[in-house]
């Protein structure tokens, strides 16, 4: 059986936590931010978890 090869693009977005979890971070703070606000900006800042019912795709992209 050949080597289990991780998903290149999933392994740059995504980080699995100590407890299991996966995080990633927020879309939409790239580009085109002049008609956003301020606070919808600083909302988008930072990361955040997956949701639980794609937490399984997410971690067989990762091969965990």
């Amino acid at each position: 059986m050949p080597k289990m090869k991780t998903h290149s693009s999933a392994k740059k977005r995504f980080k699995i936590t100590g407890s299991g979890k996966v995080k990633r971070f927020q879309a939409g703070k790239r580009h085109l931010q002049r008609k956003k606000s301020n606070s919808a900006k600083l909302n988008l800042t930072g990361s955040t978890l997956v949701a639980e019912c794609d937490t399984p795709r997410i971690k067989r992209l990762l091969c965990k």
